[in-house]
Formats: structure tokens, sequence, C-alpha cells
């Protein structure tokens, strides 16, 4: 095999170029000899090669851009040949005859004119802030061009072209000039009628506010609204979990709640929420927010950008993180620039000291972990005559080398065999939505995993739920989409989406709850009880899964503290290394936990553990667990979150009023009076010697 070893797409990409090569190489030999068919097939075959790789290829036209072969390039290097060929041809009438060299510089003169004017209307409707859940009337928005004009220059020559070239074709084919003519001038139309349309949206019914009001915008909605608390993130494309797991506790915070963002990408990666969202890209805007009502900040995840904010001093910081687990990166050192740092229970508290990274155990509070609410209690053990559904879901491999972090690599593939090989057991696969990230081996291990899944399936066999069932699904799954996203045109650019992501409707936030619970409901009832389920989308989330399961497998992380609230049997795979009393003492969260060896092979006790409750030994030790990682359960998780969020708002209404006090001491009334009076002193006297000309010189001289 002489592409063995090499994917797909690289195989289309080679022989993509090969082509390309291929078509403009015939077409200089046909426009050269000349010979008629084989110039006139040849550039035909070019250009429709180009549209190929504008929309289907777009990996391959990078690389490309990179060499300085773009579409631009490419297009007028065709241009050329077809014009060399039309001088090659006896029987057709002089090229300079015809005109055909300065209408086509016109259209391509055209063309660069169009794209000149993009990018002004680009740059004009970039705002420096992006929104959602908020009213935006006064910033003018007004709906984007078409996206052919605006932000694909690359399709819009090709396909303007496209006229111009055909009439080329046609003239070489048939000596007729007419083609020639009739096409280069559509081109030209359709280029300089864009570019006259498109600035259309320069002008000021159209055109958005400047950089300078949209931020006096801003700071009169801040104003007026009079956030008191909010969210502070920034990350990654793959990382707006940390952020959306806890909408529902900001919700339900007293006060007014915001959600601060810094990445543009962001806006729509934030699931619904009625929560107002800003987000603001550029440091030196950020700094707006010093002079808001805004009093505390709550981080979900350190960045390189949370710096930046945490340098306003009228805003208390606290860190909340995404979850808690044994692992070191829930103790980093960063935690230490907040004010303070909140974690669910006692055993994160010592997680700190032990660390002695900084971070004093004063500013240590314990809030529980509000959104662990949803989490259903244990109920029981499963039916002897039904499933045993266990829930297999491992974290990603991490920033380390650190074999420990992720037993995808070294177990996964054992645990899955040891419970499939059980006929009783019913499989939910959840992998972290970051495997294989870092590693290519967790992410070979994860695709081998689900290989199996699907293999075991087929080899399974039952009753399927109606046909009813999956129209339920269907029906319950576009309600949801139509609570939860907004339909976008293919052209709505961010100032557009911000236009229809105005302030949200009257209950919407207890619809999309409810909305939820039902699609869950139908999701689940969609499938036999019989058959294994892998779940690589956001829905259902982890919670949802967790309701679903009698059991559950993962490794140190934040999972297996969140499930502990249910109290049912778990079970933590030990890749470390370690001995089992090593990896006991090193992390309390697997106190409570059947350890699974990388072979796996306590698989069938610990199934018989799950369905027989009298060989459930570790039942007390979960309980007790479970309160050393969350916090005792009264008063909830929920009063004890939102009572430090008013203390520390106190804090910072506490430093606010010490400033002003100091800033009232150095500059009272009477000395703003007196430096007045001394100002005017002063400004007589400059006035009077500007009067009087000095020996050896003039007034000019002095008063400069």
């Amino acid at each position: 095999m002489p592409f063995a070893g090499i994917s797909r797409r690289r195989v289309v990409q080679l022989l993509a170029l090969l082509a390309l090569l291929v078509f403009y190489t015939a077409q200089l030999a046909g426009a050269l000899r000349p010979h008629v068919t084989l110039f006139v097939i040849a550039s035909a075959a070019g250009i429709a090669l180009d549209l190929y790789l504008a929309h289907r290829q777009p990996g391959l036209l990078s690389l490309l851009g990179k060499v300085r072969f773009d579409v631009v390039t490419r297009q007028l290097l065709r241009d050329m040949l077809i014009v060399v060929g039309l001088v090659r041809l006896p029987e057709v009438e002089p090229v300079e005859e015809m005109g055909v060299v300065p209408l086509l510089l016109g259209c391509y003169a055209a063309h660069f004119a169009c794209q000149a004017a993009a990018v002004l209307i680009r740059r004009s409707r970039t705002l420096p802030i992006i929104t959602r859940n908020i009213d935006t009337s006064g910033l003018s928005l007004s709906a984007a061009p078409p996206r052919l004009l605006l932000r694909q220059p690359s399709r819009r020559l090709l396909r303007f072209m496209l006229p111009s070239t055909a009439g080329l074709l046609l003239t070489a084919a048939t000596s007729d000039r007419t083609w020639a003519i009739v096409g280069l001038a559509v081109t030209l139309l359709l280029s300089l009628g864009s570019a006259a349309w498109l600035g259309t949206w320069l002008l000021p019914r159209k055109r958005l506010a400047n950089e300078r009001r949209a931020l006096e915008w801003l700071d009169r909605w801040l104003t007026d609204y009079r956030p008191t608390v909010g969210m502070y993130f920034s990350g990654g494309t793959t990382s707006a979990y940390q952020a959306n797991m806890w909408l529902s506790t900001l919700e339900r915070l007293d006060g007014q709640p915001i959600i601060v963002l810094r990445e543009r990408f962001m806006v729509q990666k934030i699931e619904a929420t009625d929560v107002p969202i800003v987000c603001i890209p550029k440091v030196a805007h950020l700094m707006h927010l010093e002079h808001s009502t805004l009093k505390t900040l709550l981080h979900p995840a350190n960045s390189g950008k949370t710096s930046q904010v945490l340098r306003i001093p009228s805003i208390k910081h606290a860190f909340i993180n995404h979850g808690e687990s044994d692992k070191l990166s829930s103790c980093n050192p960063y935690a230490k620039a907040y004010d303070e740092v909140w974690v669910a229970g006692p055993a994160a508290r010592e997680r700190y000291q032990l660390a002695d990274i900084g971070v004093e155990d004063k500013d240590v509070v314990e809030v529980g972990r509000p959104q662990l609410a949803p989490i259903q209690p244990y109920a029981g053990p499963p039916a002897p005559d039904g499933y045993t559904t266990v829930l297999y879901a491992p974290t990603w491999e991490g920033w380390t080398n650190d074999p420990g972090n992720t037993s995808v690599i070294l177990a996964g593939e054992n645990i899955v065999r040891q419970l499939l090989a059980d006929p009783k057991v019913r499989l939910l696969y959840k992998p972290h939505p970051m495997t294989g990230s870092v590693d290519p081996r967790a992410g070979a291990a994860n695709q081998r995993i689900q290989e199996l899944i699907t293999q075991a399936n087929t080899e399974r066999g039952g009753s399927r739920p109606g046909a009813e069932a999956q129209a339920e699904l269907i029906r319950r799954t576009a309600e949801l989409d139509r609570l939860t996203s907004t339909d976008f045109r293919a052209s709505a650019d961010e100032a557009e989406k911000m236009l229809h992501q105005g302030r949200p409707e009257e209950g919407r936030a207890a619809a999309v709850e409810e909305a939820t619970s039902a699609w869950e409901h139908a999701y689940w009832a969609s499938f036999p009880e019989w058959e294994h389920q892998i779940i690589t989308s956001a829905r259902p989330g982890i919670y949802a899964c967790f309701n679903q399961a009698d059991l559950l497998i993962s490794d140190v992380s934040s999972v297996v503290s969140d499930y502990l609230s249910s109290e049912k049997p778990y079970a933590v795979a030990n890749t470390s290394g370690l001995s089992e009393a090593d990896f006991r003492a090193g992390f309390p969260t697997v106190r409570a936990a059947t350890i699974l060896s990388p072979s796996a092979g306590e698989v069938p006790t610990l199934l018989e553990s799950v369905r027989d409750p009298a060989k459930d030994t570790l039942a007390g030790e979960r309980a007790t667990l479970k309160v050393h990682l969350l916090g005792p359960s009264d008063p909830p998780s929920l009063a004890r979150f939102n009572q430090a969020v008013l203390n520390l708002n106190a804090q910072a209404d506490a430093r606010r009023a010490r400033t002003e006090a100091r800033e009232s001491e150095v500059f009272s009334p009477q000395d703003l009076e007196l430096d007045a009076e001394e100002a005017g002193a002063r400004e007589a006297a400059l006035d009077e010697s500007a009067e009087v000309e000095p020996p050896g010189g003039n007034a000019d001289t002095v008063t400069a």
C-alpha cells in the first residue's frame, strides 16, 4: 500500500495538490502548442478543483497560503495562462484589440476594492465588548452583511471570477470575443456592486457604535444594573464546562449576578442562563469594572488572564475551583493570590495546609458544593432480576506525565472487559472531554474502549422501546434546543448575535430546568435497559449519569467526591504505582472506595458487593467521608455559599468605606478651597508677568 500509515484526509490533500499541479501544467501545454481542447478542459478543471478546495479542504488552503500560493495567486496564474492561450490561438482575434487585459485588470481592482470595504466593515463591527442577556439597543446594532462578501474573500473571488473564466474559455473555443467581453463585464459588475453594497454598512444607519460610545454604554449599563457578585472566567475552547457547572449556583445568589468573560468565542459556549454576560477582551477596558458596584468575583479556574482582574482593588476575589480532588492541581500555589479560597469541606482545608503553598487557613472558607443538589441519594441495590448499571467516567491525562492521572491508558480496557464479561451489567462510558488532548496514547485507548463497547452491543439482544419513545426524545430535544440556543444566520457575526441575544424572556430559567428534566427522562427511556451506552456529548450531564448508576468507577478526580454525595458504592483505579495502603493514605477521596489494580481483577467481587448490601462493607465509611469531603448537610450548601458571598461583599464595602475616609481626610473641603485660592493667585501672577516685557526678551518667551 503506497499510502499505508497516512490518514485519509492527508491522502485526499496530496491527491488534490498533485491534481492542481497537473492542471496548471496541462493548461500551459495547451496554451503553448496551442491545443484548444486540452487548454479549455485543463482551465475549467483547475477552477473546479479550486472551488472544491475552498469548500472541502480548508487545511490544504491554509498550507498553500503559508507558501504564498493562495487563491488570488492561483486565480491570477490561471487567468494569465488563459490570456497566453488566447494570444497563441490563431483563430482568435488579437487580445489587444478585444480589450481583454484592461477588463481583466479592472476585475482584480474591483475585487481588492471589495476586500478593502470588507476589512473596514469588519473593524467597525468589532466592538470592544460582547454581551448576552442584556438589552443592547443603545449600541445601534444591525444585521451583518453576507458572509461571502464580508469574511470569505477566497470563495468570493472564485465565484465572482467564474463568469469571466467561462467567457474567456468560450471565446477560446468559438473565436467569438463577445463571450469574453460579457463574462468580464459580469465579473466586474459583481465586484463593484458588492463593494458599493458593503459600503452602506459604513453609513450612519448601519454603522455600529465606536469604541468610545460602546464603553460609555457599558458604564451606563453597569450603573443601571448595579452588579454585586460575578463569575470571572477565561479559558480555552474545551474548558467552558468549568464555568457552566456554576451557572445554577450563580443564578440563585442574593444580589445582582454577572458573568465576566475574556475570550470572544466563549460567549456562545456558556450554557443557557438568565445571568447577564459581558465579555471584555482588552485588559484596559476591564478596568471599567473598578468604578462599578461589583463587589465580589468568583473564579472557577486559574488562567493567565486572571492576574489582570486581580489588580482591581475595589473587588474581592474568591477561588471556587471547578471540582475538588486529591490531585496536586487542586492545590495550586496560584490560589494565594485570591482574597479567599472556597472549598467544599474539611478535607480540602486540610489539603491546602498539608500542601504548604502559602494559603493561610483563615482564608479558606468551607461552602460545600451547592450544584450537587440534583444528585439523588442511594435508594438500595439494583433489582435481582434487573441490570446493574455501572458508570465508568475516567478523567483525562492532565498536563503532567503522572500515570496515575487517568486509568484509560493502563487500566481502561481491562476494566471495560471485566464489566462486559458480566451479562447483567449495563455499562455507561463517559470519558473526560479532554481525553487524548495531551497524550495520544489516551486518545487511542479511548477509541479502543469505545470499539469494545460497540462490539459488545452487537452480541446482545432484547426488546427495544417503540417508535413513540424516539419521537418523544426528538420532541423534547427540539424543545430544549429552542430554550437553550439561538438560531443564527450563517452570516451572523458577534454584533448580530448580540442583537438577537438580548434580555431573556421572563421565567426562561425555570422553563429550561423543566425542559432539561423532561429531556433526560426521554433520553434514558429511548434506549433498552440492556444496551451499553457511550456518552461523549454534553448531554446528558455527568450528574444525570450519576442518577442512573448503581456503581461508579473513576480516577482520583472531582467526579469521585461529587458522586460521593449520593453515598452509592464507587471504585477508583490505582495506576499510580503505589501500594493500596499508600494509595489510600495519599488520597483521602478513595478511603471509602474499592481500589482496582490495572488488571481490574477486583471487578467481579465489587459487583457482588453492589448487588448484595450485606457484602458492602464500606457503606458507613462512605457516609463519614461524605461529610469530610463535602461538609455537613445543614445548613444547605447553597445557604453557606450565599452567606460566603455576602460576607465577602461586606469586606469589599468596608474596604471602600476606608478608602473614601482616607481620601476625605487627605482632601478635605478646606484644603480644596485653599488649593483653589492658591491656584487663582498663581494664575493672576503669571498673567501680570506676561504683560511686562523683560530686558533682552519678549513676552512670548516668558509665557512659553
